[in-house]
């Protein structure tokens, strides 16, 4: 969707559109439920909490600022409200902690499945490796590869700066390269 695109159907929101709020709800509900997912590992919560996001979203639409990129408010927003929750629920202190102990913000064979045409075997490993990955290094490599985030939308969601952003992905992709080195010389002399 095109910058002028989404401040129009953001507008028209604002100004109490069914339609436009039917848009925004439909074209990213089921992106902001997977990422929910993924943070709280609960499918009852993370409904519960995304329903609640957009009847907020939907009675208070007259105070909200304007908005050139949805997705990307939509993110931000609904991940401090999972977060919120989240920290309610367990009696967290900080949201930092809330995300770290989350053990649940891990890849699935079917996720790549749909983005990669990889045989079985190599689907394996590969969620194997990319949930030895940090959370945090997780969490971006979905943002950016799965929800198709910028490295700017990635920053604003996470509340981390651009070059944080950047950083933990070089460092992601160093450890995967690694990773795959070693399990390449493995199978060549047969390690275990």
């Amino acid at each position: 969707m095109s910058e002028t695109l989404e401040t129009s159907i953001w507008q028209l929101f604002v100004e109490g559109d069914l339609n436009a709020f039917s848009t925004i709800f439909k074209t990213h509900y089921e992106a902001l439920h997977n990422y929910g997912l993924k943070i709280s590992g609960n499918p009852t919560l993370t409904e519960d909490c995304l329903q609640n996001f957009f009847v907020y979203l939907h009675d208070n639409r007259k105070n909200l600022s304007a908005v050139t990129q949805i997705k990307s408010y939509l993110f931000v927003s609904f991940r401090r409200s999972l977060f919120k929750l989240l920290k309610k629920e367990r009696k967290f202190t900080t949201y930092e902690t809330v995300f770290e102990n989350s053990k649940d913000f891990e890849f699935s064979a079917e996720e790549l499945m749909v983005e990669q045409e990889f045989s079985r075997i190599k689907i394996k490993t590969l969620v194997q490796l990319l949930n030895e990955l940090s959370t945090r290094q997780r969490e971006v490599i979905y943002l950016k590869y799965y929800s198709s985030m910028s490295t700017r939308e990635i920053s604003e969601v996470m509340n981390i700066s651009y070059q944080s952003v950047q950083n933990t992905l070089q460092k992601a992709f160093t450890k995967l390269r690694t990773q795959v080195e070693t399990q390449a010389i493995k199978r060549v002399f047969k390690i275990n």
